[in-house]
């Protein structure tokens, strides 16, 4: 099975330089990616290039970290939009999640999703590996509530990524009706086809173009 189609392709490095998000962009033309994740900063750039291409471009909110308030990462996801974005990726506020600050998090996801709606895709990310299992399903019942089209296991940028498990668990709290994306970790065709099996229907990842030619990736992200 071809998965390209499910395929974030992925570069978020604080380092990456305009050549790298021309190669992405190239790349992900070539291979029919579903779209590019870069940061906001390339948004611009990246829609101009993919104007007359089926791929999207995705952008980052509240990223790595979540702990922006709910009106700066609206912000965020306005200024993304008016840039180009099709799709954002926000990090929830993960320590008002531990807190049982649900009211918070409910409302952090809501101000995205609001400032998105009719215009882009809304990506929860909920970082799986900081979060118990009861959090994880508490995350998940909340970004279905405000309003999310996915939910996502993580940035990437933390201390794990995507596991089977987490998929599955996700999926099960989330239904049918809302996506889910598995990023990080996800080296190797047989590691697509286990969290695709498990319930993703979107994948993160910075080694697309790997993974799609049946080449192990040795990348984090």
């Amino acid at each position: 099975m071809n998965y390209a189609n499910l395929v974030d392709h992925t570069l978020l490095r604080a380092d990456a330089k305009k050549e790298e998000i021309t190669k992405l962009v190239e790349e992900a033309k070539e291979f029919n990616f579903a779209s590019v994740c870069i940061n906001p900063t390339w948004v611009s750039y990246a829609s101009e290039l993919l104007k007359d291409s089926a791929v999207k471009v995705c952008t980052v909110i509240g990223f790595p970290l979540g702990a922006n308030t709910p009106e700066v990462k609206a912000f965020e996801t306005t200024n993304a939009i008016e840039n180009g974005a099709g799709e954002v990726d926000m990090v929830i506020n993960i320590s008002a999640l531990k807190e049982k600050n649900d009211e918070l998090v409910e409302r952090d996801i809501r101000a995205v999703v609001e400032a998105a709606k009719g215009k882009a895709l809304v990506k929860v990310i909920i970082e799986t590996c900081l979060l118990t299992d009861e959090e994880k399903v508490r995350a998940c019942e909340l970004s279905v509530k405000a309003g999310a089209d996915f939910v996502k296991t993580s940035t990437g940028f933390s201390t794990g990524g995507a596991t089977v498990e987490d998929v599955a668990l996700m999926r099960k709290t989330v239904g049918e009706n809302v996506g889910v994306k598995a990023s990080g970790g996800v080296r190797s065709l047989k590691d697509v086809e286990n969290v695709v099996n498990a319930g993703a229907n979107r994948i993160g990842t910075s080694s697309g173009v790997k993974l799609v030619q049946g080449e192990e990736a040795n990348t984090a992200y």
